[in-house]
């Protein structure tokens, strides 16, 4: 059925969101002058509309099946490519991913949501020359970048989230758990 298809997105989307369980300091917010780490995991993710892009919600993304778990969020997104949004479709996300592989952007960066403490931003997967074991051969890539409020966390811990985030991209099954 359409809600058992499985996006790049989806998968980037389970995978930012377990990747945060270990990273507390980004699955948080400024209140005031406060750090205030979320329980949840609310992934906010870039949807194209007319006239630019809006950030749709994903709920307890790291609680949420692979295959499946995504259907309040494409109905969300559904909505807002309509004009129909509502406030429980765009409020409440964590930290946010912005996609442009689809449009076929190499890499780039994004930069925080307030009050959020990361935004990703990913690139088109492309098929390159990677070197295996002392030979060159074609590949699957993509690139992705983390932007951080620094009041909340810092560069080491950004790459170190980008370390776990790249073992669950490169070991999928990891996602399905």
């Amino acid at each position: 059925s359409e809600e058992q298809k499985v996006s790049v997105n989806d998968f980037i989307v389970r995978a930012v969101a377990l990747a945060l369980r270990q990273f507390p300091n980004l699955n948080a917010s400024l209140q005031g002058d406060r750090l205030l780490r979320h329980g949840r995991v609310n992934i906010g993710v870039a949807v194209a509309v007319e006239g630019g892009l809006l950030t749709i919600v994903c709920r307890e993304a790291d609680r949420k099946p692979l295959v499946g778990g995504q259907v309040d969020f494409n109905r969300g997104a559904a909505r807002a490519r309509d004009g129909k949004v509502r406030p429980e479709d765009i409020e409440g996300s964590t930290v946010s991913i912005c996609n442009l592989g689809m449009f076929d952007v190499e890499n780039f960066i994004a930069i925080v949501n307030p009050p959020e403490a990361a935004i990703l931003a990913v690139g088109s997967a492309r098929e390159v020359p990677v070197v295996d074991a002392g030979v060159v051969k074609a590949g699957w890539r993509m690139k992705a970048t983390v932007s951080v409020d620094h009041r909340l966390s810092d560069g080491a811990e950004a790459a170190k989230f980008m370390q776990a985030l790249a073992v669950y991209l490169e070991e999928p099954l990891r996602l399905l758990v």
